[in-house]
């Protein structure tokens, strides 16, 4: 997935903007979860991002991790940016080895996408606004205005690692896909 998205994403205008067939979505992730062989290649890539999206919604407790919720919502209200990585670095060291290896391979792919934002019009703003609900949500529910709030600080956030990705993850996520 990973891998189609990190091809034909940069190119695509409105790449997890637009949303995939909700019946063919439907079908394909009853495929992958029960293991049959599924080509995404032969399908929309605005399918493959909604099952990505989908994917990252079901991981427990987030990529993120739930119990930083708080950490990661306060990370941005901290400091210079120099201080702002650092924070986030010390957070991304908290978190489970697979999430982390994951978060370099999303923020690879969202760095290319964003370096091609004239053509697609997916800027890192508006790449925050559309991934970040996927990667982190509070651990209990909440009011429609918390919830409201929470979504812009997170997608601040989202917005922030992605102009900031090769700082953070280090230089090497822009070569994590190899010659593709």
């Amino acid at each position: 997935m990973l891998s189609l998205l990190y091809q034909e994403g940069p190119s695509t205008e409105g790449i997890f903007r637009r949303s995939g067939s909700a019946k063919t979505c439907k079908e394909l992730k009853e495929k992958l979860d029960s293991g049959a062989e599924v080509d995404l290649a032969c399908e929309s890539i605005f399918v493959t991002a909604s099952l990505f999206k989908d994917f990252l919604r079901n991981i427990p407790g987030s990529i993120l991790s739930s119990q930083l919720c708080d950490k990661w919502i306060s990370v941005m209200d901290q400091g210079n940016n120099e201080e702002k990585i650092k924070n986030i670095q010390r957070l991304i060291e908290q978190l489970p080895r697979a999430n982390v290896v994951l978060l370099r391979y999303i923020f690879g792919v969202l760095h290319g996408i964003e370096m091609r934002s004239e053509e697609n019009h997916m800027n890192a703003f508006n790449l925050a606004i559309c991934i970040a609900p996927s990667l982190l949500w509070p651990p209990v529910s909440s009011t429609p205005d918390t919830e409201s709030e929470f979504t812009k600080k997170i997608s601040t956030l989202v917005q922030f690692l992605t102009e900031n990705c090769c700082r953070i993850f280090g230089e090497e996520i822009t070569s994590l896909f190899g010659e593709i």
